[in-house]
């Protein structure tokens, strides 16, 4: 064999031993992993925090409240990384009047108390990070908004996370998802825009954004809160990019997180309901 064919094996060598190593971790590391890279672009380049003590209660309250919730319920401490990638999104996502902190409090408490208070057969509805920031739009609109440009249109700001966030999203098992939501967004809003006579850049534009970015990397993937097959994952996401049109239409401020609110349960629910009455109807009947 010749040295070009050593030279050119080697680097597809090492690219897939470090795939398949990757394969072995948890999910949920290669999520925080990636939420941590998104953190540290948002804070180095723009200072997006707001101050560190928005990220360190953010976290506390997450982390301690699930560990209270789930040894209270369970009677052990579950693994904790969901509690970290709720805490980064809340004070990455979580922009309030001022130097008020008690959103981030609140938010951390209502996010991870969803999924032990707001459950349907043992499994919760919402994404926790989704169900705390509709809640606080919806009780204090005034005090709290959400990221939206603070990114601008840095190109390796923006290329950096999307290049991580699809290869995690793959070894994850969940690109479909991120990606029927990319190509349901920019189709939508294209007709949108063309029916509206508006420019159709500025209407795709806030895809490129960091609140998007979180949106699909660790909304709408939430493995806990998304449907079973994969069909039905890639129908139930092009729905939630529907809704957010329709909600857009509407001059809805936030659209893609009231989208979700409203669908991601929603389809969970239809999801039991079929799995209930199909279970019925192959159940044998019993003799008259």
């Amino acid at each position: 064999m010749s040295d070009a064919t050593h030279t050119s094996a080697a680097p597809r060598s090492v690219v897939a031993r470090l795939w398949d190593r990757a394969s072995q971790f948890d999910p949920r590391y290669l999520i925080a992993l990636l939420i941590t890279l998104v953190l540290l672009a948002a804070q180095l380049r723009y200072h997006m925090v707001g101050g560190y003590e928005r990220l360190a209660l953010a976290l506390a309250v997450c982390v301690a409240t699930e560990a209270l919730l789930s040894w209270f319920d369970r009677g052990t401490v579950v693994n904790l990384l969901s509690a970290y990638i709720s805490g980064i999104s809340l004070t990455l996502l979580i922009k309030p009047q001022g130097a008020a902190l008690w959103p981030f409090v609140i938010g951390g408490f209502l996010a991870i108390s969803s999924k032990y208070v707001l459950r349907y057969r043992g499994n919760h509805l919402w994404n926790p990070t989704n169900f705390a920031i509709v809640a606080l739009l919806l009780v204090a609109p005034d005090r709290v908004s959400v990221l939206s440009h603070q990114f601008g249109n840095d190109v390796t700001t923006n290329l950096v996370i999307w290049v991580f966030g699809l290869i995690i999203a793959a070894r994850v098992g969940v690109l479909h998802i991120t990606l029927t939501y990319v190509a349901s967004f920019l189709l939508l809003n294209s007709l949108r825009a063309a029916a509206l006579g508006q420019p159709v850049l500025p209407e795709l534009a806030p895809i490129t954004g960091p609140m998007y970015q979180l949106f699909v990397f660790f909304m709408v993937t939430d493995p806990k809160t998304t449907v079973r097959p994969r069909s039905g994952q890639m129908m139930v996401v092009f729905i939630v990019a529907f809704v957010e049109m329709l909600l857009r239409l509407a001059e809805v401020v936030y659209a893609p997180f009231y989208a979700l609110f409203l669908v991601g349960p929603a389809s969970l629910l239809i999801e039991s309901w079929l799995a209930t009455h199909a279970a019925r109807a192959g159940s044998p009947r019993s003799e008259a």
